[in-house]
Parts: structure tokens; sequence; C-alpha cells
């Protein structure tokens, strides 16, 4: 989910050159553990996980069971035999309704790939302020955290899977994005509708489903028209999942006609390109100045006219914080000046967006959702009653996590808007509205979430699509 800046604002980033390392993509799940799932959870090679930390002694563990064993007389070889014929293996069904959990019945879930870090040339030793706000960081120390998200990226690669398998034009948005978000629902086993069962696990977001020259930030809601996915429509596909606050954002474009693979090779190029610079202690700026690099290489061919291929300027990649989709770190996808640096322990959702209109976004109209400020209070003072009401909602079901109008009605609640407008008003949520460029151009996104680990990052929601 994009972060929406103004071009005057002052950019933040950093970046440094990375090599890929595949990963052993079980987890470190026990042998045969991985024909229990769909085969889509591999990612990359499996030349196994070359990670410093206590992932390697899963690898190990893993070895070990494949070292000859003594020898076996016939009658216990035909007991094995046996056994393993009688075995009932799960995959996921279509759409993709089977909770995660069923499929990995050990709990461990796939790590994503895998990158080193390259040195970065300058002196970049941290500072006393670096290290507290790292010690403020170690939950990327933390097992459970670590598959929480695993299982989260699992979900998202799962569900669109589908999403990409499924999606055909004359499909109305609002089928496809409750189509996503009840697969998401599904994988975790957890319906949302309880009060505070969506902080538990949920949707990071609502889905974006963001046509042609809408950027981004656009979701069908109640009493909007209904918008029909057409042959020549590019469509981004932007949602996210969140397991205990910590969430995945992942974004990716589908296009019917081969007009515009350009504009998404381009995008996806820049997206890539970003990632494997980023790096502890890198500075934004030099993310952001490869990923313009990158992109403006491109150029796109429609009806007969040569466009090229633009960063937009006034969105950004962002960090990611628990419960907080838009952490306070920004990387434009332009040239910058900033010498905010990225740190260790520190989560990034990398993406960005191509176009071939004018590379800068207005409001367009309509609400795509609303977001709690995370330092609101617990309590409002305000004379309507149904803005109390339904404050006491969002802190129920949604805290800081982004909702839209489509999940308060889902939850049954009834007259809302005038108490959304009143906490709008007063400061207490903020409004997202769709972003647009220029009429008659189109765009494309990717995005990926990638946590900096001490010894490598990971790009936690890759997969074999992109």
């Amino acid at each position: 989910m994009g972060s929406k800046t103004y071009e005057n604002d002052a950019q933040r980033g950093d970046g440094a050159p990375t090599s890929p390392i595949t990963s052993d993509t079980t987890g470190g799940e026990p042998r045969g553990a991985h024909l229990s799932r769909d085969g889509d959870g591999n990612l990359g090679d499996d030349n196994g996980d070359k990670d410093a930390d206590g992932d390697n002694r899963a690898c190990a563990v893993a070895l070990s069971l494949t070292r000859p064993s003594a020898p076996t007389t016939n009658s216990e070889k035909k007991k094995r035999r046996k056994r393993k014929k009688n075995t009932s293996l799960l995959k996921q069904s279509s759409p993709p309704r089977i909770p995660l959990s069923d499929l990995f019945p050990t709990s461990r879930y796939p790590m994503g790939e895998l990158q080193s870090y390259e040195p970065v040339i300058e002196n970049t030793a941290r500072t006393t302020a670096e290290e507290v706000r790292y010690l403020s960081r170690y939950h990327l120390q933390d097992d459970n955290v670590l598959n929480d998200y695993r299982k989260a990226a699992e979900i998202h690669r799962q569900v669109r899977r589908w999403t990409q398998e499924s999606v055909r034009p004359g499909q109305a948005l609002t089928d496809i994005a409750v189509d996503i978000e009840d697969g998401v629902r599904a994988l975790l086993d957890n319906a949302g509708i309880e009060r505070g069962a969506s902080l538990k696990s949920g949707m990071g977001f609502p889905t974006g489903l963001s046509l042609n020259n809408c950027v981004a930030h656009y979701t069908p809601n109640p009493r909007q028209k209904e918008i029909i996915l057409q042959e020549s429509d590019v469509m981004k596909v932007d949602f996210g999942v969140h397991i205990n606050g910590w969430i995945v954002d992942s974004a990716f474009t589908m296009s019917f006609d081969p007009t515009y693979d350009n504009l998404l090779a381009a995008v996806k190029d820049a997206t890539n390109t970003g990632i494997k610079n980023a790096g502890i202690d890198v500075r934004i700026s030099d993310v952001s100045a490869a990923i313009q690099e990158a992109m403006e290489s491109y150029e796109v061919e429609i009806n007969g006219k040569t466009f090229p291929v633009k960063p937009v300027r006034n969105i950004t990649g962002h960090d990611i914080k628990r419960y907080q989709i838009h952490g306070g770190k920004s990387i434009p996808f332009i040239k910058n000046s900033s010498q905010t640096k990225m740190e260790e322990g520190e989560i990034f959702a990398i993406e960005t967006f191509g176009t071939t209109g004018r590379g800068f976004l207005v409001d367009g109209p309509g609400v795509y959702g609303y977001g709690k400020d995370p330092h609101a209070p617990k309590r409002v003072v305000s004379p309507l009653a149904t803005a109390r009401s339904l404050y006491k909602i969002i802190n129920e079901n949604f805290g800081s996590i982004v909702f839209c109008r489509r999940y308060l009605e889902r939850l049954g609640v009834e007259r809302y808007l005038a108490g959304l407008n009143n906490l709008a008003s007063n400061g207490i949520v903020e409004v997202y509205s769709p972003l647009m460029d220029i009429e008659g151009s189109y765009s494309a996104q990717f995005e990926h979430t990638i946590l900096l680990r001490e010894s490598c990052k990971e790009v936690i929601s890759r997969g074999p699509d992109y």
C-alpha cells in the first residue's frame, strides 16, 4: 500500500547492492512435511538455506535425516510402504478456503527469499541513538514473530496465485475484492466477525483494485457505482495480510493485453532493483536513484505512440511497524538528497509505481479507507453519539489498521457516515482517497515486504510469480 507524499516534502532513503541467496523454502520442516501443502509455496532454487541464524540448525537436522540407516528386514520395509500408502494428503482448494494450519501441521511456514548484504563503502558505524532504536526492534530475532510473518506471506502467495489464475474481464471489482478477502480470512481460519478477532489476524488494509490512470488506493465500497473489469484494463492488485499486527504488504499488476507488457516489466524491474539495493546502513536516497534509473530505461508503445515509463513522484514505498502500515520512513522513486538510512531490524514495503502519464497524482473522487491515528486517545469527546460508538468499534476491531466502509458493514454497523466524518474532521482518523494520474494514462505496481535481519534481508513475500 503506497504512502502518499507531496512533491516538495523532504524525502528520505538509502540502499546498498546485494546478491541473492536462495533459501530452503520449507523453513526447517521435518522431512516429508512439504507434501502436505500446496506446491505453490516453493520459492527460488532448492539449494538450501544459507542464513546465519537458527534456520541453519533446522537445515542440519533435515540433512541428518537423509543419512543411511542400518539394514532393515523385508517385513519392516513392507510395513513402511503400507503406512505411506494410507497417508492422506491435503492440497489447497480453489478458491482457497482450507486454513493454512491444516496444510502445515507442524506450524512452521516457508521463509522468504534470503539475500546477503554487501559492504557499504563509507564509514557507517552506528551511533548510540541508532543502537537504542535497534533495541526497540528486537522482534526480528523472535522465532514466533518470524513464523507469524512467514505464515502471513504464504497466505498472500496462495491467495494471489488463485487471483492470477481466476480473475478475468467481465467480473465486478466488488466480487474480486470479496473473493480475495474471503480467501485470506479462510486461510487464517478467522472470519473476523467476533469483537477483537480482526486484531489477532486479518486484512492488513482494504484490498486495492486500481485501474489504469487510478494509480493506487481504490477499493469498491457500498453505494458506489459498480465497476466491471475490461479486457483493456491494467489492474493493480494490492492487499495485505496481518497476524498479531505484523503486516505483509505485497502487490502485483494484471493486464490482459500484451500491449502493456513493457510497462509491467519496467515496474517489476524497478521493484527488484530497489530490493537489491536495500540494506542495513544504506541511504534511502541511493535506493531511490537506482529505482529511477531502472524504471526510466523502459518505454511502452500504445496505439502506435511511444511513451516513456515514468516513476510516480508523490507516492512512495515505506517502512512498516506493528499494526501500522506506514511507519514513518519513505522510499521515493526519484533521486533526492535525503541522508536517512535503513537500519537493522526495520521492515520495509519496497514498492514502485510506473506510469505513462505525468507521474504526479491528485486525489480522485470517493474514499478508499480510513486509518486511526496510532497516537489517538483511547476515548474521544464528541457531541455525536454515533462518533463515540463508532470509535469504540474501530478500537475493538481495527485499532490503527486501515479499514473501509465495506468492513464496517460486514460487522453489521449502520448509520456510520456522520460519525466517520466527525472523527475525520477532528483528526482522529485519516481519510485515504483514490490517487489519480491524467485521464488516458496507464500505471503499474509491484511490491514486496522485506525484513532487514542481522545477517541478511528476507524478502518475505517473494513467490514464483514475482
